[in-house]
């Protein structure tokens, strides 16, 4: 079972995050903020991932340190969960619509972390969340789970659809990536590690 949890204390927040890679979807979640429960509410279904997350973050002063450090055992887990890769596919990627916004998400789980996106948001808040956020969001969960992710906004529009697409379309490509390749049994790579 690909599995981890993660637990993270901070002066800042309190987090205990649950993964299953081989879920169905399921999600159980406290951040602290509702519009990030609603996008990992997504990411987990599109994903078939199984994630419950529990934050007591600092939310007196802003929601900064809770999306950024369960960005950062998100993507911890994975990194612990996918354990050597080996028999993944390593790559996935997807074209994802959402109305008016298009984005293009491609993962490689090479154990290198990097990041880009070139997301454009026509408001600075969805509700109370800062737009910003999103991005800190990918930046914390890329460099941790050790994987390239790169986001791409082939048309936008609504702030919320573009955030939305970008956490949907990321799940599709992370689902793609870690599937079983039934035609290699070994670590993707020349080097025989990621």
């Amino acid at each position: 079972m690909r599995a981890s949890e993660i637990k993270r204390k901070t002066a800042e927040t309190d987090i205990t995050l649950a993964l299953e890679i081989d879920g169905d979807g399921k999600s159980s979640l406290r951040t602290g903020s509702g519009m990030l429960d609603h996008m990992l509410t997504l990411f987990a279904r599109h994903g078939l991932f199984d994630l419950r997350v529990e934050c007591d973050g600092d939310v007196e002063v802003d929601l900064h340190h809770s999306v950024e450090d369960i960005g950062i055992c998100l993507g911890r887990a994975f990194r612990e969960a996918s354990g050597d890769r080996a028999g993944i596919r390593r790559y996935g990627s997807l074209a994802l619509p959402m109305d008016e916004v298009l984005f293009l998400a491609a993962v490689d789980f090479s154990g290198r972390s990097y990041f880009y996106t070139d997301a454009v948001f026509a408001t600075e808040k969805i509700g109370e969340f800062d737009t910003e956020l999103v991005r800190e969001f990918f930046v914390a969960f890329a460099r941790e789970a050790g994987i390239t992710l790169h986001l791409r906004m082939l048309a936008g529009g609504n702030s919320h659809h573009v955030a939305e697409c970008m956490f949907k379309a990321t799940a599709r490509a992370l689902r793609e990536a870690l599937e079983s390749d039934p035609r290699s049994s070994g670590i993707p790579s020349t080097k025989g590690t990621l």
